[in-house]
């Protein structure tokens, strides 16, 4: 899978301009931004890593968690994504040009991996519910497969909530924290939501709460020890002004035990490290003296089987810059 594939490059241009005009919204509302602790671990020790967007940077000296602070508040984030430029052009322009690309190369593989995810540990044929349903596309292709009773989205902003509903799917729409559920689920899905939110632990929070007893939480949020993450640094697209929260598998992981999550693995099953490291080169984002001589020439062998054999090693040793965790909540009585 590649970066235009799914981002089509003759659309980012309008939508770097919605970026663009949604940050300068940010930036006007920045005096009244709310000063935080760490969102993984709640530690108060942090120090400034660097600004981008306008926006402050700092790592937790306990768990290496890096988030945003000061940062909008709760009532200013549910305005900001309502209003968002950025979110409007990608319902209306990149997910429909995509929809197809991205149904082959994201979704499927997705509802793959929660299929086998849940098969493995006995939570087929109930109730998943996703958080962010997005386009809809997930939810589409999971509901198409027949493998869960009932398939439900949450999705708060009324373009992508529209979006759902236009292919028939059971949308809620709202923001998690005022949803109402008709019934407890026994699989929870978040995909590239949690490191959006003011308060991380409020998904989680609201999943256990939600959740029948032994029901899964799986979610997805970047790694910021990644191997793009880290090679690309300020530059990856990963760092901007939508994403306050960036953890590490083990920050994840002590987010998850901290909402009382039992059974807790982290992966990596990102796909798109090489191409995006590779993309960031070309553009000159990143120095090729920083990345290292190895690196480089792997980088630019630019040969579909040294690329795909590393993207595999990057996801086995944990250090592809997407992750994964799949967390239970106990059985009653446990």
């Amino acid at each position: 899978m590649k970066v235009a594939d799914i981002r089509p490059d003759s659309l980012m241009a309008g939508q770097r301009a919605a970026m663009e005009r949604d940050i300068a919204r940010l930036a006007a509302a920045r005096d009244g931004f709310v000063a935080v602790d760490c969102p993984a671990c709640d530690g108060a020790d942090s120090a400034v890593l660097y600004d981008k967007y306008g926006l402050t940077h700092r790592r937790c000296a306990a768990c290496r968690t890096q988030f945003i602070s000061p940062r909008p508040g709760p009532e200013a984030l549910a305005r900001f994504y309502a209003e968002s430029e950025n979110y409007a052009y990608w319902a209306k322009h990149i997910y429909p040009a995509s929809a197809e690309t991205r149904r082959r190369q994201i979704f499927v593989p997705r509802a793959d991996l929660v299929e086998s995810q849940c098969r493995a540990r006995g939570a087929l044929g109930g109730t998943v519910v996703e958080v962010g349903a997005g386009f809809g596309l997930f939810c589409e292709e999971l509901a198409a497969r027949g493998s869960f009773a009932h398939v439900i989205g949450i999705e708060p902003s009324p373009a992508l909530a529209d979006a759902c509903r236009a292919k028939g799917i059971a949308v809620i729409e709202s923001p998690f924290e005022t949803a109402t559920l008709p019934a407890p689920a026994d699989v929870i899905a978040a995909f590239e939501v949690v490191e959006h939110l003011f308060r991380p632990k409020e998904l989680l929070d609201f999943a256990f709460a939600s959740l029948n007893p032994g029901g899964l939480l799986i979610l997805t949020c970047p790694n910021i020890e990644g191997f793009e993450t880290i090679a690309l640094g300020r530059a990856s697209a990963a760092v901007d002004h939508q994403h306050l929260n960036y953890f590490t598998p083990r920050s994840l992981a002590l987010l998850a035990g901290r909402a009382i999550f039992a059974e807790i693995e982290v992966t990596t099953p990102g796909r798109l490290d090489v191409d995006l490291v590779r993309r960031a080169l070309a553009a000159g984002e990143v120095d090729r003296a920083a990345l290292g001589g190895f690196v480089a020439h792997l980088i630019d062998a630019a040969s579909d089987e040294i690329d795909e054999r590393f993207q595999a090693f990057l996801q086995a040793a944990g250090l592809s810059s997407n992750m994964m965790m799949v967390a239970r909540k106990p059985a009653a009585g446990a």
